[in-house]
């Protein structure tokens, strides 16, 4: 094997200022400590929605009542607990958005000892627009595509039959969508934190753009519950949108990166 292909060493000064250096058992620590805290924010945003789990689901639900015909617009259950496990997954639900800056800030936290000392500061902003693009992603999945997705699903079962939705079905419908839209949305800022990870760069992003597009169209066609085209496109073109964000965020947060290790080097060498 040529030498060139092995891993270098580590040598002093080649990293982030500050660097610390950790083994495998000392990374999985870390991580089951963040973990922890963020399952820890996760339950005390569950008990707090808990209390408003039925108007949130009735909320959730309107676009379902919305697409079923006059006189039918009612959903149903098959047991007397189903209701209350429903509910209960309501209000988890809710909780992963209620606690989704606390999340975040514990993902940041987890990562923050692999970069510069100037991008360790930017934990609130990477708070925020993560919390921004989640939401957004959800509050884009809630209005512009469960309307007609649902419209398409029920009204594609024919005039002379009448549908019978079941609670917790169209609750997983909903939140596998309002979820998938809100980790997608994620993306732009995913490839601009690989970015100031030194892991790609706007050039490796924009020579595999047309692959992007076709796994991007494909990952939409399995994540889409219906089959047209219109509903297909409503899905992929947001996605092709926040990877060309993406390439954005890194050419600018690459570049800085970039500069900042060429002078740490550049100082490196005149000592």
């Amino acid at each position: 094997m040529s030498q060139a292909a092995l891993p270098k060493p580590w040598e002093p000064g080649a990293g982030p200022e500050d660097d610390v250096h950790l083994s495998l058992r000392d990374h999985l620590m870390e991580l089951r400590k963040r973990l922890k805290w963020a399952a820890l924010f996760l339950v005390v945003g569950f008990c707090a929605c808990y209390y408003w789990s039925i108007p949130i689901f009735h909320f959730l639900m309107l676009p379902v009542f919305k697409a079923l015909p006059e006189g039918e617009k009612a959903l149903h259950f098959s047991s007397s607990v189903e209701p209350f496990l429903i509910y209960l997954k309501v209000a988890l639900y809710a909780g992963i958005f209620v606690t989704a800056p606390a999340i975040f800030w514990q993902i940041w936290a987890f990562v923050a000892p692999g970069l510069y000392r100037k991008e360790k500061g930017k934990i609130l902003p990477f708070v925020i627009a993560a919390t921004l693009f989640f939401v957004g992603g959800a509050v884009f999945c809630y209005l512009v595509i469960l309307g007609p997705a649902f419209e398409f699903l029920i009204n594609s079962a024919g005039p002379d039959i009448k549908p019978m939705l079941m609670m917790d079905d169209q609750l997983s419908l909903v939140m596998t969508l309002v979820l998938a839209f809100g980790i997608i949305f994620e993306l732009p800022l995913v490839l601009t934190f690989l970015a100031m990870m030194g892991i790609v760069d706007h050039k490796f992003l924009n020579k595999y753009r047309r692959h992007a597009i076709v796994v991007n169209v494909i990952i939409a066609a399995f994540i889409t519950p219906t089959g047209d085209p219109f509903n297909l496109a409503l899905m992929a073109l947001p996605m092709m949108l926040c990877y060309e964000l993406g390439v954005r965020g890194e050419y600018v947060f690459g570049r800085g990166r970039k500069e900042a290790k060429a002078a740490k080097l550049a100082a490196a060498a005149k000592k």
